[in-house]
């Protein structure tokens, strides 16, 4: 007899099986819901609003940079940039053919930036006030096209002291000079501006929900005086246009304080319209070029002599055989002098008394000197990609190295540090920190920060000072090198250097291409400024007492009159052919 069966048990397995399957597609559909409303929210929430938003950043307005009476030297300019709403714009075609013949840009590249369905796009940025008005003139809806304020840097006196000044990248950001060094005080805060589509789906770029307007950055007072900074252009313009170097540096400060009046570099620039010079023209080359200085480190050397009392003004040296040979090595003078006294020598710059001297102190006091007097040393002015120059370690130095570092070969400085070295012995051996920005102000007048004199270093003392600036006189007096920087009955004590540069082929000193310097302070026994000027590889004539001391009488009379100190009584200015090179003779003087 057959078993029976129960009839609803496939049934009740294919309803378990349907039941089942809906559990867990709810299970599924709820897990997707919390993902989505829950994990995943504010994230996609955040997606739409950027399909909805363009955020737009605004930048500031630049701190303007002035000198030290507060005389505009670079500034920024409101003008007005052109932008569009892509996605509002019906006929892009159309609307950039009527721009382009506004504006002086090809349609195409108009149409380009147009012909999209962003809500906001730059058309054309910082517009002159001609193109502004042109495009008001056509038209066009404020939904399709619209302006905003913005700023342009400007640089009033165009190239004047524009190596110090720097200028700006396409980004606004600093790229050279003040403007890089003193970036972040600079630039200020940027400003925000939202593009959005409204309950219509149209874009909007207004409300003030939609903009926080940008913070203008903050302005510098320099210690650079514009007048002196005139005094010196002109000079080095004079210069280049005589002699046709490659290029000059002139630098003024007050060695009291460490404070720059002036500095100026040819070939110069104009930062208004940076890319139509040459990138080397934009290098500063006070403080990124390292040269041999040649005799203007006879200065240092007779620091530090005198100051370790190995001799006196008075002592006497024979030079006269007009040369002196160390290891091997014959170093010349120009002339033959005879004895000379330790003044004597600073005045008539002789090279071998330099290096009998330089024998007597010794490498580990000379080494220790020039360090003392910040050679080897970035100097640490406010400005960017200065070099340490080049003072090898002690260790390093070799048997001609003291012979060649007393009459400045063998030493790498830069116009900078030779000038803020010479300023220690001017300012009674006290090396002082040079510095070109004097104050921080806020946009609205507000002395936010202060610089001042700051002391570094006593390198010799007061005495020895004294000493050494008397016998500098010497040397612009009647018979020495530098006499043609001489003003009448006022002292100068300085130094004039001609310097053999090495040709980088040979990799010897070369007949034909030389730096010419001189460096002083005045007055001798009060100095309020020092000057230093740099030529290099003039043509015609290269000693530093014929091509950079004129040019240091010329800066100083008009800058002495500009600070008020009583003008010197005339006096004859002596001008002496110098001497021709022989074979074999070092020119250093």
């Amino acid at each position: 007899m057959p078993l029976a069966t129960n009839p609803r048990g496939p049934q009740a397995r294919r309803i378990l099986v349907v039941m089942t399957g809906l559990v867990l597609l709810y299970v599924l559909v709820a897990f997707r819901l919390f993902s989505v409303m829950v994990l995943s929210g504010p994230e996609l929430a955040k997606k739409a609003e950027r399909q909805h938003q363009k955020v737009v950043l605004l930048e500031p307005r630049r701190g303007s940079i002035l000198d030290r009476a507060g005389r505009e030297l670079a500034v920024s300019v409101e003008v007005e940039s052109l932008y569009g709403v892509p996605s509002e714009i019906e006929n892009p075609h159309r609307v950039a053919s009527l721009l382009s013949r506004a504006l002086g840009v090809p349609s195409a590249q108009l149409e380009r930036r147009l012909d999209s369905s962003r809500h906001f796009a730059w058309i054309e940025r910082k517009l002159d006030p001609e193109r502004v008005e042109r495009v008001k003139g056509l038209g066009l809806l404020q939904r399709e096209v619209g302006f905003l304020t913005e700023s342009r840097r400007f640089y009033p006196k165009r190239r004047l002291a524009s190596h110090v000044l720097g200028f700006q990248g396409l980004d606004g950001q600093g790229l050279e000079g003040i403007e890089r060094r003193h970036e972040e005080a600079l630039k200020g805060e940027k400003g925000l501006l939202v593009a959005e589509k409204d309950a219509l789906g149209r874009t909007i770029v207004s409300g003030d929900r939609n903009f926080r307007p940008p913070i203008a950055g903050h302005d510098l007072l320099l210690t650079i005086d514009e007048g002196i900074q005139h005094i010196v252009e002109r000079e080095l313009d004079s210069l280049m246009a005589e002699y046709r170097p490659r290029g000059a540096v002139g630098i003024v400060l007050d060695p009291r304080t460490g404070e720059f009046l002036a500095l100026a570099v040819r070939p110069e620039f104009n930062p208004n319209a940076v890319s139509e010079h040459r990138p080397g023209d934009w290098r500063n080359r006070a403080v990124t070029d390292a040269f041999e200085p040649g005799s203007t480190m006879k200065m240092f050397l007779a620091a530090a002599a005198l100051e370790e009392g190995i001799v006196t003004p008075e002592q006497t040296f024979d030079v006269s055989e007009g040369v002196v040979e160390v290891s091997g090595r014959k170093i010349h003078d120009l002339h033959r002098y005879g004895r000379l006294t330790f003044a004597e020598i600073l005045k008539k710059s002789s090279n071998v008394g330099a290096v009998k001297v330089g024998l007597k102190l010794g490498a580990e006091r000379y080494h220790r000197s020039l360090k003392a007097f910040g050679f080897g040393e970035k100097t640490g002015i406010d400005l960017p990609g200065e070099s340490a120059g080049i003072l090898h370690p002690l260790k390093s130095w070799t048997v001609h190295t003291l012979p060649s570092a007393a009459i400045g070969q063998e030493v790498g400085v830069t116009p900078v540090q030779l000038a803020v070295a010479a300023a220690a012995v001017a300012n009674g051996g006290v090396l002082m920190r040079p510095y070109l920005v004097s104050e921080i102000r806020s946009a609205g007048g507000e002395t936010l920060r202060r610089f001042g004199p700051t002391e570094i270093r006593r390198v010799v003392s007061e005495e020895t000072a004294r000493k050494l600036a008397r016998i500098l006189s010497g040397a612009t007096e009647e018979g020495g090198t530098g006499r043609q920087a001489a003003l009448g009955d006022l002292k100068v004590a300085g130094k004039t250097g001609t310097a053999q540069k090495v040709n980088p082929q040979t990799g010897r000193y070369s007949a034909t291409a030389y730096v010419s310097s001189f460096v002083g302070f005045v007055p001798a026994d009060d100095p309020r400024l020092l000057v230093l000027v740099v030529v290099d590889e003039p043509r015609g004539k290269i000693y530093g007492g014929e091509v950079a001391a004129p040019a240091f009488r010329r800066i100083v009379e008009p800058a002495l009159t500009l600070l008020g100190v009583p003008p010197a009584r005339p006096g004859s200015v002596v001008t002496v052919a110098m001497g021709t090179k022989n074979p074999g003779e070092s020119v250093n003087r």
